[in-house]
């Protein structure tokens, strides 16, 4: 999308030498990325403690092996 925005020069100086794009274009959507990616975390975290996951990764991984091995010896024949 194209945009037109008027934008402190030096505020864009800044943000491409700390991202270290050379583009004004590729800094600002490194930094826009950073910060969506940023604010998905806290919601994330700010969920923490209000919903119970019941998962058991071990039972799931002996299931994922196991099926591997399956499909193993059926390759086999």
């Amino acid at each position: 999308m194209r945009a037109t925005l008027n934008i402190p020069d030096d505020l864009i100086r800044e943000v491409q030498a700390i991202s270290g794009e050379k583009s004004k274009t590729r800094a600002i959507i490194t930094v826009m990325e950073s910060y969506v990616k940023q604010k998905k975390m806290e919601q994330l975290l700010a969920l923490q403690g209000k919903i119970r996951i019941d998962y058991d990764w071990e039972k799931a991984e002996t299931e994922e092996l196991k099926a591997a091995e399956e499909l193993e010896r059926y390759g086999e024949n």
